[in-house]
Formats: C-alpha cells, structure tokens, sequence
C-alpha cells in the first residue's frame, strides 16, 4: 500500500518546532556545509529502515543515518510527522526516498525543513521503471533496483567525502556481491521443479521478487489493488480469491503482514483451511534484520513452502 502523509494544521507547528529545537531561523537552518550528522558524519536520512539500512550499508562508519518509518509494528499507510523527523531533514546531506507516490511525505515534509541543497535520491527513478499507472512502487524487493540505488548512494557520499571514496566502493561490493547471491538463490527457484507454481499474494509488495523466483501470480488484480489503494473488495474478486484456496490452484500465499482488514484475514483462513503455506511479507524491517539477512529470511521461507 501507498502510505499517506496527514497533512494538518500539524505541519506547521511541526515546521516552527523543528526550527526552535534546531535553535535557529529559517535561514539559518540551512546547512553551512556537508557532515552536519553526528561526529562530522554525512547525515542520511531516509523514508523507511529499508533504505535507511541500504545507505548505512554503503557509507558505514561516514554516516549517521535517520529513518523515518522504522517500527515493523508500524502502518507506513498513515505515518504521522514529528518534530524530530523535520529537525533531521533540516539537516540532512543526502535524502534517500521510494518514490513511486509510496512516501510523497517526504518532499512535503523536506520543503517544509527549508532543506533544498540535500541530494536526494529517489529509488522508483533510479530503477529506470516506466512510472504511472501500473507501477509497482514496492521496488525494494527488486534486486537490479537495489543493486542501482546501492551504486547511487556511494557515487554521491564519494562526491560529498572524496577522502572516504574508496571506503564507499569496497562497501559497494561488498553489498553487490551478497545481492548477487540473493539474485542466484531467485534463479535456483526458477529452475527448480517449483519453478512456475502459481502463488497468490493480498498486496504487490513482494510481487518482483516472486516474479523474478519463476512464480506466478494468480491473484485477481481487483483484489490486490482494494487492498493496495484501502477501496473495498468487489465481491466477485473476493470470490475468485478465496476460491484459489479451497481449489488447491496456488502453492503459497504471500501476505502483506503489517495491514490487516476482514477481506486479508478471510482469505489467511482459507489458506490455513486447505492447508496453503501463508508467508508473512513486511514493508520494513523486521527488528534485529539488516537488509540482506531479511531477504535471505524472505527466500528462504520462500523455498520452504514451495517444498
């Protein structure tokens, strides 16, 4: 799903908040210069834990980094703003966002700070991703997309730190290299008897990365994209969903585990009912999970349901 930014009378007192807990004005709160983050640090900040994690992966030790949606318990659909979040894009050297309309907040919020010479990177742009109606904004489950995101980090903390340029590269491959093994563990779903099993999911979240595992998606679009956009489920694609269960047609249920609502449960008990594997798929990070350990975690329940 899309979260939406609540854009109240909030805003402004946020706005004036941060500034007073910045200790400055409007025109002061600009940075004087880069690494204004904890120790000199380049300060990062980004929409969720996810990119936040890609980020510190990157910069390492050089980065101070401040996620803005960072509780596995928490609805990325109705984040609320906070005077601190605004203190930290105030401040911020680089901004690393989704995009896709997924946390259009955040542009909102980063005018708010006064905050424009931030460089901000924007994953659904950086994807290459044809944009509009049909997007799959859930592009963190796209490892080309991170791969590519991942680069774009470390080209500009290298521009904005050239002393920690090499730092940033051998954090790059580092990182590329564990993707590239994630890219394989894909591939060998693919080509396993499992290859080409019919799976169903409640939201297109984990949607690439049951594509790119050779799966196939049965769910009837109605139905996913309700859910996606908070609409009400058309009856008949209701039907049609719970019916991929009690007719054994999909192996597995992929289920976006931090929404809830009568039609998802419904569908969890039909699954259960026949037997069907349910995996739980999060937009952020489960807690103790960096990036890499949650996506193994993901493949690897992955295999074990298509077994």
């Amino acid at each position: 799903m899309r979260p939406t930014f609540k854009a109240t009378a909030l805003f402004a007192t946020l706005t004036v908040a941060a500034l007073a807990l910045a200790g400055c004005s409007p025109a002061t709160a600009q940075r004087d210069s880069a690494h204004q983050g904890d120790g000199g640090k380049i300060a990062i900040v980004a929409s969720t834990n996810v990119w936040g994690d890609v980020a510190k992966q990157i910069g390492g030790e050089a980065v101070a980094v401040v996620s803005i949606i960072s509780d596995s318990a928490q609805d990325p659909h109705s984040y609320e703003a906070n005077a601190r979040v605004q203190l930290a894009l105030s401040k911020a050297d680089v901004v690393v966002e989704n995009g896709g309309g997924y946390d259009d907040f955040v542009d909102t919020l980063l005018k708010g700070a006064g905050n424009d010479s931030a460089k901000v990177l924007n994953a659904v742009d950086i994807s290459g991703f044809e944009q509009g109606a049909g997007l799959n904004e859930h592009v963190w489950y796209d490892f080309p997309t991170v791969k590519k995101v991942a680069a774009k980090i470390a080209d500009t903390l290298s521009a904005l730190d050239a002393s920690q340029a090499s730092v940033f590269e051998a954090n790059l491959k580092t990182f590329d290299t564990a993707l590239s093994g994630l890219e394989g563990e894909e591939a060998a779903i693919k080509a396993s008897a499992a290859g080409g099993s019919s799976v169903a999911i409640t939201e297109p979240v984990p949607a690439y990365l049951l594509a790119a595992s050779g799966l196939v998606n049965k769910t009837p679009e109605a139905f996913s994209d309700a859910l996606e956009e908070d609409r009400d489920v058309p009856p008949d694609a209701l039907k049609k969903t719970v019916a991929l269960f009690s007719g054994h047609t999909v192996a597995l249920l992929a289920y976006n585990e931090q929404t809830s609502g009568p039609e998802t449960q419904l569908v969890l008990d039909a699954a259960k009912e026949a037997g069907i594997p349910a995996i739980p798929m999060t937009e952020t990070l489960p807690a103790g999970k960096d990036y890499l350990s949650w996506m193994t975690d993901n493949l690897a329940a992955v295999k074990a349901a298509l077994r």
